[in-house]
Order: structure tokens, then C-alpha cells, then sequence
């Protein structure tokens, strides 16, 4: 983090301003002295608010979708492996093009790159409501993805380009991660009761908030230049052919770890190649005169703690979210809107992380927040660990309720600490990098949590309980790592300031 940060890099909060200090529009005789205000001005909030809208859009699209799966499956017959490729293709574009979307906004410019991509997830969110058939379907949501590998860093640059770091820009980035976390489980509530008029519905109601935000992106977004380029620079084309090869082999890899027919030569193989192709994108960086990836950025010991504990979060929370929707549904019988309305509770991170959560990072610092967190994230799993057949609602409600408190504490700070003292012309890549690891993480829990189960309880029959029982010990371990990498930071901040 930069020293100009509201929260320094320590974790340490800044110091309280006087109580006589002036607001920081007022004038002031001689030198600004007033501290920094965290108040946004209207057209400010006009901006964030549009996207807002739109990560808002990502997160419920994602989690309608999970609770429409089975009446996708039924109405166009499709088997276990074809439906697994619904989720995995919107996975492969999302995970293997976020690098390539994040730099390109640095690039092209960051409100070309999100009104371009907004209008393709409209058309593809509307292919996918028409599909009659599976593999329409699968390309709707590959290229779904692929637009919100372009979107999602644009509109996150746009953020901290326009909002200044410190104050304003942090409680911008815990409004947007806090809307970010409520399109996750309002999705859920909202999925089910669109699939029970028709899971079509599921794809045509994005494309009613999409429009509707995409006419208020073109006069609200401010306009942005891309940076000016040297004589016979180009783009590092190179750099995005491998990075997006390496990518998108090794999202493939990861989500096949977690399907019960996948044999151990051909994930391997895709391991192998996503790893040698990683290696030649470093090696094109080193010599490019314009790379992708400054490689330098990634020697930030905050920024990659940030990540690393991104991608473990995410890890934790949807091999939790994926255990506990086949607990409620397979094994209880419960209907996708029971499933939703039981999963609201998470929700609670979307009041929290623009009100509260702001308030700690200005208290304690960013890092303890995070921590927090983690800490809370940790109890929060642990106390779902002996889910039985027999268990009401009130005795699951606690790990819904602290869990949606360790994404309110987690999710948005980890967000400003992978962004924070970026140079503006990187912060697409800054929210590539974040996103990526997102991405990875999401991918990671939930095919760790599927060998698990499988490895334990099969694929059916009573030991079924078992094996997701088993498969909760995933989201644990993940938050725990997280914890510790955390913690780690915080250690090593302390040891600077003693030093």
C-alpha cells in the first residue's frame, strides 16, 4: 500500500482527526489541513451505483443458475457430464480470459471495454434463455464468461481511478464488494423462485438489469484515454497468447479434479501444459518491451498476500456454498427456494460491508479486518462440521449468519489491499489479478470439495451424508491457510515498524 493510503500498510489505523476539523470541502486558511472526507458526490454515486449494478449481475447470474441446474438437466436431457460443462464453460471464460480483460482495459480504455463486454453479456445472457439444445447452451455461458473476464476488472479499474485513494476510494470498494456479495445470495433466493415459474427466466431477467444498466453506463461513465504508446510499441500479443493458453488449461485441470469420471492421465496432461505455457508467459515477459504483466508488480509482498488470500476465501466459500445446497437438497429434500431463503442469512454481508465494515478499517486497519475474517470464516465452518440428517434450521443459522460477517470483514479489504498503491495505468491489471484468483479459488473449493465427497461417500447411497460431512473440511482448511497467510503479513508489518 502506498503511504498515502487512509489505512496504512501496517494495519494500524491513521490517527483520529480533531473534532473541530473542518469538512474537506471547506476552505481553509493556508495549507489543507482537514482530513480527507469518505463522502461521495452525487454524480460520484451515480457512477458507483451503475457499477455496482453490474458485479451485482455477476454474482446473481452465477447463483441463479446453480439453483436452476436440475431443471435444466430435466427439460433438455442432458446427463451429469454435459450439465457439469454448464458451470465449467462460464468458469474456463471467466478464470482463463481475466488477465487479458484486466490489461486490455488498461490498454483500450476502461469505459470502451466495459460497455463493449456489458453489451455481449446481454445478447449471450439472452442466447442462453433460447437455448433448445445443450451445446447452445454451453456456449452461451462460455462466452457469458468471457465477457465478465473484460467487465468485471474494467469496471473495478474504473472504480479506483475515479475515486481517489484514501478514504472515498475505500468505502467506493466496500460498497462494490459488498453489492458483489449480495448478488451471491440474493442469486440464491432469486433462482428459485424464477425457476419455479421457468428456469428460462433464470437467463432473461440479467438481460432486463443489464439493459437497463448499460443505458445509464453511456451517459454516467466518464471518459477515459488510453495511455499514450511509444513509437513501434505493440501489444504484447505473445504474452496474451500463452497467458490466456495457461489460463484456461489450468481452470480446465482444476474443474476436472472434482468429476467422478475424470481419468488421471488427461488432468494431468492439462496440468502439465497450463504450467509449461505459465512458464513461457514469463519468459515472454522478462523480454517484452511492453508486457502484459509487469512482473515487478507481483514482487508487492500486501498485493500478493491480498490475492493469495483471495483465491483461499473464495476456495472456503464455495466448497461450503456447493456441500451445504446438495446437503439441503439431496439428502433433505428441500425445494431450490427452501435452499435460497436458508442461505439468505449470508446476505447479511451486504448491509454490513458499506456500513460497518468501513468503520473497522478505519479503527484497526485493513489487515486486522481481514484477519477478522478469516478468523470468523474459520468458526463459522467449524461450527457446520457435525451436520446431521436431523438438524432444524436454527441450529444451521448461526454458521449462516457468521458467515455472511466474514465476508463482510473479508471480501471488500482484500479487495482494497490487492489495489491499493497500484499505478492508475495497472489498476486493470491489479483487478484482473484479484479476479483471477477469485476465480481459481472458486474453482478449486468446489473440486476439492466434490473429490472429497466422492472419496468418502460415493456418488450415492446412505454414506453419501458421510462424504459431504468430510467434504466441510475443505472450506476449513482453505479459510485457515488464508488465516495464516494473513496473519503472516500483519507479523511482518509489526517487525517494520519496530525496525
Amino acid at each position: 500500500m502506498s503511504a498515502s493510503s487512509a489505512v496504512p500498510e501496517t494495519g494500524r489505523p491513521a490517527a483520529d482527526p480533531p473534532a473541530t476539523a473542518p469538512p474537506a470541502a471547506a476552505p481553509t486558511a493556508g495549507p489543507a489541513t482537514a482530513p480527507p472526507s469518505s463522502r461521495l458526490t452525487g454524480r460520484e454515486a451515480a457512477v458507483l451505483l451503475v457499477l455496482c449494478g453490474a458485479i451485482f449481475l455477476e454474482g446473481i447470474d452465477v447463483a441463479m443458475l446453480n439453483v436452476a441446474l436440475p431443471s435444466i438437466r430435466a427439460d433438455l436431457g442432458m446427463d451429469a457430464g454435459s450439465l457439469s460443462w454448464v458451470v465449467s464453460a462460464y468458469v474456463l471464460g471467466y478464470g482463463g480470459f481475466m488477465l487479458l480483460g484486466g490489461r486490455t482495459a488498461d490498454l483500450l480504455g476502461r469505459r470502451r471495454t466495459f460497455l463493449f463486454w456489458l453489451t455481449v453479456f446481454v445478447l449471450c445472457s439472452g442466447l442462453g434463455g433460447l437455448a433448445g439444445s445443450p451445446w447452445v447452451l454451453i456456449l452461451a455461458r462460455f462466452v457469458t464468461g468471457l465477457s465478465a473476464a473484460f467487465m468485471t476488472p474494467a469496471g473495478l479499474a474504473i472504480i479506483t481511478t475515479v475515486f481517489a485513494e484514501g478514504p472515498r476510494r475505500n468505502r467506493a470498494l466496500l460498497i462494490y464488494a459488498g453489492t458483489a456479495a449480495a448478488g451471491f445470495s440474493l442469486g440464491l433466493v432469486a433462482g428459485g423462485l424464477l425457476t419455479a415459474v421457468g428456469w428460462r427466466w433464470v437467463f432473461f431477467a440479467p438481460v432486463l438489469l443489464a439493459g437497463g444498466l448499460l443505458a445509464a453506463a453511456v451517459p454516467l461513465l466518464p471518459r477515459d484515454q488510453a495511455p499514450a504508446r511509444r513509437p513501434g510499441e505493440r501489444f504484447d500479443l505473445a504474452g496474451a497468447a500463452t497467458a490466456t493458453g495457461a489460463m484456461l488449461l489450468l481452470v480446465q485441470a482444476v474443474v476436472r479434479l472434482g468429476e467422478p469420471d475424470a481419468a488421471g492421465g488427461p488432468t494431468l496432461a492439462l496440468l502439465a501444459a497450463g504450467l509449461v505455457l505459465l512458464a513461457a508467459f514469463v519468459a515472454v515477459e522478462r523480454r517484452s518491451a511492453a508486457p502484459l504483466v509487469r512482473l515487478g508488480l507481483l514482487r508487492s509482498g500486501p498485493l500478493l498476500r491480498a490475492n493469495i488470500g483471495a483465491l483461499l476465501f473464495a476456495a472456503s466459500f464455495f466448497a461450503f456454498q456447493f456441500v451445504v445446497t446438495l446437503y439441503l437438497q439431496d439428502l433433505r429434500g428441500w425445494s431450490p427456494l427452501q435452499t435460497g431463503l436458508a442461505l439468505l442469512a449470508v446476505g447479511v454481508d451486504s448491509v454490513l460491508a458499506p456500513t460497518l465494515t468501513p468503520r473497522l478499517v478505519e479503527r484497526f486497519g485493513n489487515v486486522r479486518v481481514i484477519l477478522g475474517g478469516f478468523c470468523l470464516a474459520v468458526l463459522s465452518y467449524a461450527l457446520f462440521l457435525p451436520v446431521g440428517p436431523d438438524w432444524t434450521y436454527p441450529m444451521m443459522f448461526p454458521t449462516m449468519l457468521l458467515t455472511g460477517l466474514a465476508f463482510a470483514l473479508a471480501y471488500g479489504p482484500l479487495t482494497i489491499a490487492a489495489t491499493d498503491g497500484v499505478a492508475e495505468e495497472e489498476q486493470g491489471l491489479a483487478g484482473g489479478l484479484l479476479n483471477t484468483a477469485f476465480q481459481f479459488g472458486a474453482a478449486l473449493g468446489l473440486s476439492a470439495a466434490t473429490t472429497v465427497s466422492l472419496a468418502v461417500g460415493g456418488a450415492s447411497g446412505t454414506a453419501r451424508a458421510d462424504g459431504l460431512r468430510a467434504a466441510l473440511l475443505v472450506p476449513v482448511v482453505a479459510v485457515a491457510l488464508g488465516a495464516a497467510v494473513t496473519a503472516l503479513g500483519l507479523r511482518r508489518d509489526r517487525v517494520r515498524v519496530r525496525s
